[in-house]
């Protein structure tokens, strides 16, 4: 009961269409109060300047005290001035008037305070069900098959393109879940929320092909919530004999709205968990191909940034990067503040662990891609998403940078992201049949 509510979805359906119309009428009633021209100009005055309230306070949390991280979409900006508007025309209502209209004025004002949530979530589109919204899991425990020998094999010389034939009876969609009993943290320590994971069709079936891993992170404040990979990577096993990497969303928070910066230091051991802890977890419990050629690295936002320094850092286990609307370094919301903070003031020290830093140090690489994407109407990510592109192709990185249309920095710059990166990544994964060179068209 308590998981089907949870499940319940806050992007579309009834519930939002619920609030938003409850909301509507409470604001409606409360607007015509009198009918006189006093009452209607003292209306105007207050919905002015409730909104001018409301995006007031939305910028100062933004821009001053640092409240709110990360990109404002424009709706939060209409619905937080919208509401504030709503609120103060109903706080208005609370003087001078009957019992039952306080009363909906009172009521009204939290049911103003959820539709803007509402709003602003669907907006974004990364918390699709009420669950997700409150950072709560109701993923069921998933037991990945064990690999098939305890040490495996070279790699094949032959892409699965090319050998696999899916078997009678494969599902036709992979599988979802908590990594049942979570990855142990044992070398670092870190209190990382459970793992997610996403088993493709072709992992199901006896006999099951070792396949390629994906290893991401999500945003900040954000869940390791495998969701948004499956859907993109069943996608492309419908269209590929069910023949998808596995995927593994991990946390490098520990909580929604943390952030240790993906970096070993006071604020938690980011990188032994994911290079000491998740990495040899993944070798030995996952049926993975082993050669970083085979592992990729992926991350948005909060995560695209240490998807960005991990691929940068370690290319002998990561042999590609997505970096989907990433964070152009550790801190970047607050360079100043974490510098001092978390690097004791050092420039030297911060600037070390700035992935195009870090790129630049490690050229040139042998054999690494990296895919970096961000949303057209991202201004304050398609910066920072160039120069690392940039940076990337400068090392030597084989580099992919799109920007994406109409999106923001939302469920459409995620989806779109992870769309490209894997279009790009199949032939080299040896998902897909690579595409036929200029040489080998004029043979």
């Amino acid at each position: 009961m308590w998981d089907a509510l949870l499940d319940v979805s806050v992007v579309d359906g009834p519930l939002p269409v619920v609030v938003w119309t409850i909301a509507g009428a409470c604001f409606l009633y409360l607007l015509v109060r009198e009918r006189s021209a006093a009452w209607a100009l003292g209306v105007v005055v207050l919905l002015i300047v409730g909104a001018i309230l409301g995006a007031g306070g939305l910028w100062l949390a933004v821009n001053v005290l640092g409240v709110v991280s990360g990109p404002i979409d424009d709706a939060a900006w209409w619905w937080v001035s919208a509401a504030s508007a709503a609120i103060l025309v109903a706080l208005w209502n609370l003087w001078g008037t009957r019992w039952w209209r306080k009363l909906i004025a009172v009521l009204a004002i939290p049911m103003y305070v959820l539709a803007a949530m509402l709003g602003i979530n669907a907006a974004y589109g990364l918390s699709p069900t009420l669950g997700s919204m409150l950072h709560v899991s109701t993923a069921d425990e998933l037991d990945p098959p064990d690999p098939a020998e305890e040490a495996p094999p070279a790699d094949p010389a032959e892409p699965l393109w090319q050998t696999w034939a899916a078997p009678a009876g494969m599902p036709e969609h992979g599988e979802t879940g908590e990594v049942e009993g979570g990855i142990p943290n044992t070398v670092s320590g870190f209190d990382a929320r459970p793992a997610q994971i996403y088993l493709p069709p072709a992992a199901l079936v006896d006999d099951a092909p070792r396949l390629p891993l994906v290893i991401m992170m999500m945003g900040q404040p954000g869940d390791p919530d495998v969701r948004f990979l499956a859907d993109v990577l069943d996608r492309f096993a419908a269209q590929h004999d069910g023949l998808a990497p596995i995927g593994l969303v991990i946390d490098q928070l520990g909580d929604p709205y943390a952030d240790p910066l993906c970096l070993d230091t006071d604020l938690g051991k980011v990188e032994t968990y994911v290079t000491q802890d998740v990495v040899p977890w993944a070798r030995a419990q996952l049926d993975v191909l082993q050669g970083p050629t085979y592992w990729t690295v992926a991350g948005f936002s909060n995560g695209g940034g240490c998807a960005a320094y991990f691929g940068a850092k370690y290319p002998e286990t990561f042999g590609n990067l997505a970096a989907i609307s990433p964070t152009e370094y550790p801190g970047v919301e607050h360079p100043d503040e974490t510098r001092h903070e978390v690097f004791g003031g050092s420039f030297l020290a911060f600037e070390a662990v700035q992935p195009a830093n870090v790129m630049a140090a490690k050229a040139p690489y042998a054999d690494s891609v990296g895919i970096f994407t961000v949303g057209a109407g991202d201004p304050g990510f398609i910066g920072g998403t160039t120069r690392l592109a940039d940076a990337a192709t400068a090392a030597g990185i084989v580099t992919t940078l799109e920007i994406i249309p109409g999106a923001d920095h939302d469920v459409e710059a995620l989806d779109g992201g992870l769309e490209i990166a894997f279009d790009v990544l199949y032939p080299r994964l040896g998902l897909e049949e690579p595409p036929a060179t200029d040489q080998q068209e004029d043979g």
